[in-house]
């Protein structure tokens, strides 16, 4: 056996003990289990590091060939080319500023890292645009700078959809932008252990919320960012950390933030595999967590996110192929599919669901 990061984890790997959320032991995943790519999500849902698997065969550990999926035909494009270009240079000057930020505050300058980002929103033309361009970009060593880009152009296309002023949409942009600040102060021989964290070191990664609230706390900022780099690992069910804050005590700031945050994490494309199916996040929401976020907020953000790929072509869990023609609004992530002459309501068949973007 062997432990792997859940990054690197692949469909058909077969877990080798039982998997169990950090905050109260709840069992996520059992011993045995063979991944799938909704198992694998599930993981990420729950922020868990790493896991133990059997030792996989060779050719399962190899990069999958999906020349054919729409993800690659997309990185083919010099649309993908040239935002996936200005992403890294974003990134590199984020990262420059986090260092002033860090380093030397009376330097640091919000809107010169804050300013690139607006504009991919802007290249990304449309948000179902942009959200395929998210997914499509390869994981990067610096993860936690990319991550931070990516929850904060997240935010800001959830601020439109929420109708928010354009100071509240900056001021959220800015939240997802900082929300992790605190990672990079966490020692990165835990960040990237590849072994299983003990209490004491996942407890020090879950110090990361103040760590990031104290680096903001005396910068002219908006409340409301700093109050998301404390609070964007709580839970309206108070299952959150670090201070179980419950529904009104959380900033609504920190609430966007929080699934932006969380989407991201399940929907990013890894060096082995293509991104996880949305529709795969969002049944994860539907089914574990919509207790958990601000009632408006996520089902603003999945009832949007779904709208996006209403006509696409998508192929399901059993192969068959159709296109997505009617939006089930009481189940998201189960829209009827017409497949040849027949349609197909997947609310119907707890057993199937959508497994890809053609």
């Amino acid at each position: 056996m062997k432990r792997l990061i859940t990054k690197k984890l692949v469909p058909g790997m077969i877990l080798s003990d039982n998997v169990y959320a950090h905050d109260n032991n709840q069992l996520i995943l059992p011993k045995g289990c063979v991944l799938d790519n909704q198992a694998i999500t599930k993981l990420s849902f729950y922020s868990v590091l790493n896991v133990l698997v059997e030792d996989p065969p060779e050719e399962m550990v190899s990069p999958q060939d999906n020349s054919r999926s729409y993800a690659a035909r997309l990185r083919q494009t010099e649309e993908f080319k040239e935002f996936k270009k200005d992403f890294e240079d974003c990134a590199s000057k984020f990262k420059a500023g986090i260092g002033d930020l860090i380093n030397d505050k009376e330097h640091f300058d919000i809107d010169s890292i804050i300013s690139p980002i607006y504009d991919l929103v802007r290249k990304g033309n449309s948000s179902s645009n942009l959200f395929d361009m998210l997914h499509s970009l390869r994981t990067y060593d610096d993860a936690t700078y990319v991550h931070c880009i990516s929850v904060a152009m997240i935010c800001n296309i959830l601020g439109q959809w929420l109708k928010m002023s354009d100071d509240d949409i900056m001021i959220l942009t800015e939240a997802g932008l900082l929300h992790d600040i605190g990672k990079l102060l966490i020692p990165n021989e835990i960040i990237t252990k590849p072994s299983g964290l003990s209490s004491d070191e996942y407890s020090v990664v879950q110090t990361h919320p103040a760590q990031g609230y104290m680096i903001l706390t005396d910068l002219d900022l908006s409340d409301h960012v700093k109050n998301a780099a404390l609070m964007h690992h709580e839970r309206c069910d108070g299952t959150g950390y670090p201070a179980h804050l419950k529904g009104p005590q959380i900033d609504f700031f920190a609430k966007c933030v929080s699934i932006a945050d969380v989407y991201d994490a399940m929907t990013s494309a890894r060096v082995y595999r293509d991104p996880l199916c949305p529709f795969i996040a969002i049944e994860m929401f539907e089914s574990e967590g919509l207790q958990k976020y601000d009632t408006n907020a996520i089902m603003t953000f999945l009832q949007n996110i779904v709208n996006t790929y209403l006509l696409n072509r998508v192929r399901l869990n059993d192969g068959r192929e159709g296109e997505i023609i009617f939006i089930n609004r009481d189940h998201l992530s189960k829209p009827t599919i017409k497949i040849d002459n027949d349609y197909l309501d997947l609310s119907q068949h707890s057993n199937l669901y959508i497994e890809e973007i053609l």
